[in-house]
């Protein structure tokens, strides 16, 4: 009774007017982050291999992007999954639940760090966040100590520091729409915009002069959006050696053949630097999953289990050998119980 409640609702909710609507999809539909997408994916060909359901449907959209797609409504026409490379804003919970999404439940998956890359015929750089702070942001602190913001004067990396590169800077990353972007700027940016006391001082004062401060990118060549594809930075690093790039860790992980790991106040990127919590930007990866889409789409919780098994999240599972950093035991046990009784996040 309550699996048909459920359907009714999922039906009716979405205006479908079908008694075959339901069927109108028989696989899982998954959006949202390029980042969490590899290993999304690896699990959907698992799945689809070793049950007897079809395998997912996942599309690449970037995390803002899939939560637009995900809390547009309940239905066979919206998405029953989305990953995210951040959790889940304030706003866009406010968006699902006025579209009639108001269970959600959040998954965790593991940790990633943010990696800024070269091609491995590119030079090795030891660099700050103050540094990429600097050397990204629209308007920086004068360069003559003066408490004011200016436009970003600097065009090589040694105008920063005199250790680094005499090269232009270049570094290709993420939109706005992308999770990646947004854990960077919140890591990054924040972090070494807060490190002049004047403007760490706006926090406090003024919010929004400060976010407006902190992480606002240049648009002068500096910083150069490459889109969702991570492969086209990878070229395009290839291409200018002297150019830098933004990507998770995994995927600096799956092409060590090309690109190496800046080291970030001198640390690598690493599997053990990020797991150990050494390395100064990493971040939580996660997926949210449509309550009222589970129990009608088929597949859902066979899905579930499947990603959170053992075999794909534990320490020696699959999806660390594709870069994915584990969960400590106490929040694999919580992300396990949380899916086992399909708890709504609050």
């Amino acid at each position: 009774m309550k699996k048909a409640a459920i359907a009714l609702a999922v039906l009716s909710a979405a205006t479908l007017g079908s008694a075959h609507a339901q069927s109108s999809r028989d696989y899982i539909s998954i959006v949202g982050s390029s980042t969490v997408y590899p290993f999304a994916t690896v699990v959907a060909e698992q799945f689809g291999k070793s049950t007897k359901f079809k395998t997912p449907k996942i599309e690449s959209t970037g995390s803002g992007g899939g939560f637009k797609l995900f809390c547009a409504g309940v239905g066979v026409q919206h998405p029953d999954i989305t990953n995210a490379s951040r959790a889940i804003k304030k706003s866009e919970v406010d968006t699902c639940a006025a579209n009639g999404v108001k269970e959600i439940v959040q998954v965790k998956i593991g940790y990633d760090g943010i990696s800024v890359a070269h091609a491995k015929t590119g030079k090795a750089i030891d660099v700050s966040r103050k540094e990429l702070y600097l050397a990204l942001a629209k308007e920086v602190p004068s360069p003559d100590g003066a408490e004011k913001l200016v436009p970003n004067p600097y065009k090589t990396w040694n105008e920063i520091n005199a250790k680094l590169p005499a090269t232009k800077i270049e570094v290709l990353g993420p939109p706005p729409t992308s999770g990646t972007r947004d854990a960077f700027v919140e890591l990054v940016m924040d972090h070494g915009c807060e490190q002049f006391g004047f403007v760490k001082a706006m926090k406090k004062a003024d919010k929004k002069a400060f976010k407006a401060a902190c992480q606002t990118v240049r648009e002068d060549g500096g910083y150069i959006e490459a889109g969702e594809n991570d492969n086209l930075i990878v070229q395009k690093l290839e291409a200018n050696p002297a150019a830098y790039g933004i990507f998770g860790y995994s995927y600096l992980d799956q092409n060590r053949d090309k690109i190496e790991g800046v080291a970030i106040e001198g640390v690598k990127p690493e599997f053990e630097t990020i797991s150990s919590g050494k390395y100064p930007v990493s971040r939580p990866l996660f997926f949210y999953v449509k309550k009222a889409h589970v129990g009608v789409i088929p597949g859902m919780k066979e899905y579930l289990a499947e990603f959170t098994s053992e075999k794909a999240m534990g320490e020696e599972g699959y999806l660390a050998e594709r870069g994915l950093i584990p969960l400590p035991a106490n929040e694999y046990a919580e992300v396990k119980k949380t899916v086992m009784n399909l708890t709504p996040m609050q």
